[in-house]
């Protein structure tokens, strides 16, 4: 049986990574900001991605950490891996890419990524590999449309591209207009995702950590707003925990598998 040591990551190009990633994540969808990605193998066959690239505001993003210039920062834009990888394979694929990082550009001082707890999980990989939660925000960037569809506000209200926004409007059959607005997929029925969004920040120079201007938050946090978030189902971080101490699974808490909706299975 194949373990996690028995995984390949290496950089791919951004249209193999892309194709997997539509394929994979559970949105469908790739960010058009992505400029790094790591392709994850078994056996010769690519069963998963991680895409790095600028945030989609990076300007907000970069007053996290004070005094962090343009190039200073990344994002974890997209993270998706086959069912068909070995358990722990998600820890050990990101550790390589944060250590590739940190090797090959030296520049970058920190990583941003966020874990949607509306559909996913409230990140349990991100916390076992180190990174540090800053932020639990009640979701306002997502809103589900009424054949259940889950599109980012971001894609809907760029006045600097209004493909998308288009696109849905004539789709959902909304009012179009070029504003930045969600009233008119709101006037059809579209509504704000329940749940939350978490962010973290995992630092790739350690003394980055004293210039952050957000507080980091304990993980207790998670359950006591109530974002706790397991396989795309509300549940808590300590039950998780006892579950575990009862049955003795590792992939329930400490990191071992990200959220079932990141999963595809390859085996037709």
């Amino acid at each position: 049986m194949a373990t996690a040591k028995d995984i390949f990551i290496k950089p791919i190009k951004a249209s193999a990574a892309n194709a997997i990633v539509k394929k994979i994540h559970y949105s469908g969808k790739v960010v058009s900001n992505s400029s790094l990605h790591f392709g994850v193998f078994l056996n010769g066959r690519l069963e998963g991605a991680m895409q790095f690239g600028s945030p989609m505001d990076k300007r907000k993003s970069l007053a996290l950490v004070k005094g962090t210039l343009w190039s200073e920062m990344i994002e974890l834009n997209r993270m998706a891996f086959s069912d068909d990888l070995p358990r722990f394979s998600e820890s050990r694929a990101i550790g390589y890419a944060l250590r590739e990082i940190k090797k090959n550009y030296p520049h970058i001082k920190w990583v941003q990524s966020f874990s949607d707890a509306t559909a996913c999980g409230d990140g349990t990989i991100y916390r076992a590999s180190g990174f540090y939660l800053t932020s639990i925000k009640e979701n306002s960037s997502i809103y589900e449309f009424p054949d259940g569809k889950r599109i980012a506000v971001m894609s809907l209200t760029n006045s600097g591209d209004q493909k998308g926004r288009k696109k849905c409007c004539e789709k959902y059959g909304a009012k179009y207009d070029s504003s930045s607005s969600m009233k008119p997929f709101i006037d059809i029925g579209a509504k704000k995702a329940d749940g939350n969004m978490l962010r973290y920040i995992y630092f790739l120079h350690k003394e980055c950590k004293e210039m952050l201007a957000v507080p980091l938050i304990d993980f207790s946090e998670i359950d006591k707003s109530g974002a706790g978030m397991y396989k795309g189902k509300k549940v808590t971080l300590k039950s998780r925990r006892s579950k575990q101490a009862t049955i003795g699974d590792h992939s329930i808490s400490g990191g071992a598998a990200p959220t079932t909706t990141l999963h595809y299975s390859s085996k037709q």
